[in-house]
């Protein structure tokens, strides 16, 4: 079933959501890959706030190339989720909603998942060039030295993912 999500969203429309659901998201994103969770959860460990409000958001697990001429972002195809697994359950117990990437998750991911209620979308691997025209603004908000894995914040319109792990623990995996 295809369904139009404004992004972000919280647990109600989570619990919504069903494996097998094709979702076109619009709203805004937060991109974070591995070097940027690990800096997230330094941070929690320390005492300090996230470098935006986690509660009822989305992250894509993505670095993008760089931006072509008259373009706001490069290729932005998904990452392998799994590299983030061993942070994501903390992330999803302060509020966090949904995740977008590509392959499996663990246990752990799922468990947190059905906890909390949250939703994993997998974006189509190999199509990053396609994806990026869902994405209509860009903008570093955190961790610049990081470069591609820098924090970014996206403004996208009709994103096309699949409801890979629904809440409910159902998986196309």
């Amino acid at each position: 079933m295809d369904k139009h999500i404004t992004v972000p969203f919280d647990r109600s429309v989570s619990e919504s959501l069903k494996a097998g659901d094709y979702i076109y998201l619009s709203g805004t994103v937060y991109v974070a890959r591995d070097a940027a969770h690990k800096r997230m959860t330094e941070a929690l460990e320390k005492g300090e706030d996230l470098p935006f409000d986690i509660k009822d958001q989305t992250i894509y697990y993505m670095g993008p190339s760089p931006a072509r001429e008259g373009r706001v972002i490069g290729s932005a195809g998904p990452t392998t989720a799994s590299r983030m697994d061993k942070y994501a359950p903390r992330l999803m117990d302060l509020g966090q909603t949904g995740m977008i990437g590509k392959g499996k998750r663990t246990e752990a991911v799922k468990d947190a998942m059905i906890r909390n209620g949250v939703t994993y979308f997998a974006a189509v691997g190999g199509a990053g060039a396609l994806l990026s025209k869902c994405i209509t603004a860009s903008e570093v908000i955190a961790y610049d030295d990081l470069g591609t894995e820098a924090v970014r914040k996206l403004t996208v319109h009709d994103f096309p993912v699949i409801v890979v792990m629904d809440c409910h623990g159902n998986s196309l995996y």
